[in-house]
Order: structure tokens, then C-alpha cells, then sequence
């Protein structure tokens, strides 16, 4: 792999290692846990709860609606680095400003979050769309995987020494652990803001030569988004492709956001469950490497479908599980698969798609994504609710990996219009 590291793909893998720090330690870990016992103090549990969930909620449909859009502009425009550094200082600017917020400021600390999850979410679209930028085709599988490696590694780093001053806050002369926390959030933004700059330093964008005007840009960009919601049926390949990622994307997804909800319905402690998140980081760091290697050698679809068999396999697990040192494994074996199945299905969506038009089917591309995250939690909460046990709305999640991975076998890449597997 050492051929393929050199200043472009370091530097745009470099952004995975600088925005996974909100996604692990913000969005997956201390915002969640601080909302409800510090911003949202004297509020009652059910109703922050609501809070969170409508932000979420409010984040992943607002990019559902505006990414396809900025992906055809940044196209039409040749400035994807340009939307992906705009993206990049709202997330950052706004998690910085939970730093400043005091105990009770519940509508302002909601408040940035969304927004600062818009950046992030935002940011994405346009940082997977330049993987064309900075490799060779024959290479998606490995660079892809390597992003998402460093993410995991980064993101791990940060939440370790967050979580560390945190925990021990006296050790760090903290007056409380509120302030602790408060300054993990700034630390964040720091890092997620710096660690960006060697992308827009150092990763090349063919810029178009235009000589229209910005009213023309956008009207093109509309015109050009028009047409591909006109001919999406025809690029069949396309198609059900995203389909197919809908759906056991959906069911990644669901796991990454509910295991924390489980673990607790099972009454595992909470200090458990976050290093539990801490094992599935690291883990995912060598993992997905791997998985850039086995999806360069038996082909990026085989490897999915691999990844989702043992998806498969850890909700049945899961259905059954009792003891806090099964969730523990849990967290090793869903390490060993998550980045893999993310980095391939990028690197593969990247080979059926034209070139010339990435960024707004990357914007589509998200737009599934940011759907499926909204559907999955749903049927958990359904299943649940109606069967009365929590077990069974997690055995629930492997139908969304069974229909996608069937969809996904079955899909014949030979008819692909642009590129194949």
C-alpha cells in the first residue's frame, strides 16, 4: 500500500482523521450524555430525548434535501473543495460554540448541534467526491479504505483523551467534569478545523474555465440536476445499486446509533458502553485497511456481501445476548466490518458513476444515506414497541441486511453504464 500513500491521498484522507473526531466524540458520545444532564437540566427526560431526536432527525433531512443541489453546482463549477471548506467552519465554528454554553441553555445547545451536524454531514458529499481527485480507478478500494482507517484512528485518538479528562478531571485540574466536557467540545473544533487544511492545501480540483456568471452557474447546476433525476431510472446499475445501499446501510447505521440504547435497555453500566465505542475505533483502524486489500483482490461487491453476512450474524448474536463481555466482542466484530463496508461501497459507487458529474451523485449518494439513518432506528423502536421486548427490535435490523445484500448479489455489473466492478 505504500505506493499509493503519497501527498494527495494522505492529505485527503487526513479529513476522515479530522471530522470522525465530531462524529465518535460529539455526536456518538458526549453531546448525547451532556444534553440530558447539563444543558437540559430541569427538563424532563422524555422531552430532551424528543430534543435529540428532532435534531438528528432535522440535520440528516435538511442535507437529504440540499445535497444532490450543491453537488450539481459544485460540478457545474469546478468548487467542491470551496463547499467542502464552507461545510468544515459552520461544523467546526458551531461545536465550538457549545464550549460557551452554561448548564440549562437547552435551545442553544440544540441548536448548534444541528447546525454543526448540517456542516458535517454537508462537508461529506463533497470530501467522498474528490476520491476521483486523488486516485487511479484500479486503487479506489484501498485509498477509500485508508480514509476511512484514519478516521477511525483519529476519531479514536481524540474521544481516548477525551473520555481520559473527562473521567479524571481532578487529575487535570478541572473544578467539575462539566468543564472538562465543555472543553472536549472546543477540542474538537480544533482539531476537525486543522487537520482539514492539508486537503485544501494540497488535493488537486480540475477547475472548468467559465465564463458565465454565478446566476448561470446555478441555473446550469439546476438544469443539470433535473436531468439526472430524469435519467436515473436509465442508469439501472445506478439505480439499484443505491438501493441496495439503502438498505443494509440503513441496517450499519442502525447498529452504530442504537447499540448504546440496547446496552442500556440490558442494563449494562454506562462507563461499559463507551469503552465498548472505544474498542470498535480502534479495531476499525487495521480493519479497514484490511478490507481495502480484500476488496482490491476479490472485488469490492464480494467483500460487501462478506461484511454483510457477518452483520447478519451479529444481530442474531445480539438477539441473544446477556453479559456485558458479549457486547465487548460484539464491539471487536462490528469494528472488524464497519469501515469495510462503508470504504468499499464508496469505492465502488465511485467505479458506476460518471466522473465528470461526482460530486452530484455523491450527493445522492449521501441523500440514501442520511434517508436510511432515519428508517432504521424507526423499525427498531416499532418492533420493540409492538413485541414488547428490545431483542427483537434489534433482530429486526438484519431484514434490512438480508434484502440489501440479496438486492446486491444479484445486481449484474456487467450492464453498468459508466464503470464496472
Amino acid at each position: 500500500m505504500g505506493h499509493l500513500i503519497n501527498k494527495k491521498t494522505l492529505s485527503w484522507a487526513l479529513y476522515d482523521w479530522a471530522n470522525s473526531a465530531y462524529a465518535t466524540a460529539v455526536m456518538a458520545g458526549f453531546f448525547p450524555i451532556f444534553f440530558k444532564s447539563y444543558w437540559s437540566s430541569g427538563i424532563e427526560v422524555t422531552q430532551s430525548t424528543f430534543y435529540l431526536g428532532m435534531a438528528n432527525s432535522v440535520s440528516s433531512l435538511v442535507i437529504v434535501f440540499i445535497a444532490p443541489v450543491l453537488g450539481a453546482l459544485a460540478d457545474a463549477g469546478g468548487i467542491r473543495k470551496r463547499f467542502l471548506m464552507f461545510f468544515t467552519l459552520l461544523g467546526s465554528g458551531m461545536t465550538a460554540g457549545l464550549f460557551l454554553l452554561g448548564e440549562g441553555q437547552a435551545v442553544q445547545a440544540i441548536s448548534l448541534y444541528i447546525l454543526a451536524t448540517i456542516g458535517f454531514l454537508g462537508s461529506m458529499v463533497f470530501y467522498d467526491s474528490l476520491l476521483i481527485a486523488v486516485s487511479k480507478e484500479e486503487d479506489f478500494d484501498t485509498v477509500s479504505a485508508f480514509g476511512y482507517a484514519l478516521g477511525y484512528l483519529g476519531g479514536g485518538i481524540l474521544f481516548a483523551c477525551t473520555v481520559a479528562m473527562a473521567l479524571g478531571w481532578e487529575g487535570f485540574g478541572f473544578s467539575d467534569a462539566g468543564r472538562a466536557v465543555k472543553l472536549a467540545f472546543l477540542f474538537v473544533a480544533i482539531w476537525w478545523l486543522v487537520f482539514a487544511l492539508p486537503l485544501m492545501l494540497n488535493v488537486p480540483e480540475k477547475r472548468q474555465n467559465i465564463s458565465r456568471g454565478t446566476l448561470d452557474i446555478v441555473r446550469s447546476a439546476f438544469r443539470q440536476l433535473r436531468d439526472t433525476f430524469l435519467h436515473i431510472r436509465q442508469l439501472r446499475v445506478v439505480f439499484l445499486f443505491l438501493l441496495a445501499y439503502w438498505l443494509y446501510i440503513d441496517g450499519v447505521d442502525t447498529i452504530v446509533v442504537m447499540a448504546v440504547d440496547y446496552g442500556v435497555a440490558l442494563g449494562f453500566e454506562s462507563d461499559s458502553l463507551i469503552v465498548a465505542l472505544l474498542i470498535t475505533q480502534f479495531v476499525g483502524f487495521p480493519a479497514a485497511i484490511g478490507f481495502g486489500f480484500l476488496g482490491a483482490r476479490i472485488g469490492p461487491r464480494r467483500a460487501i456481501l462478506i461484511a454483510i453476512s457477518v452483520y447478519i450474524g451479529i444481530t442474531l448474536w445480539a438477539f441473544r445476548m446477556d453479559t456485558v463481555s458479549e457486547f465487548y466482542t460484539l464491539a471487536i466484530v462490528v469494528g472488524l466490518v464497519q469501515g469495510g463496508v462503508q470504504s468499499l461501497s464508496r469505492s465502488l459507487y465511485a467505479r458506476l458513476i460518471p466522473p465528470d458529474k461526482s460530486a452530484e451523485f455523491f450527493g445522492f449518494y449521501n441523500m440514501v444515506g442520511k434517508f436510511a439513518a432515519i428508517l432504521g432506528p424507526t423499525l427498531v423502536g416499532v418492533v420493540a414497541v409492538v413485541s414488547g421486548s428490545s431483542r427483537y427490535g434489534i433482530l429486526s435490523v438484519s431484514l434490512l441486511f438480508i434484502s440489501g445484500g440479496l438486492l446486491l448479489y444479484f445486481l449484474d455489473f456487467d450492464k453498468a453504464s459508466s464503470r464496472q466492478e
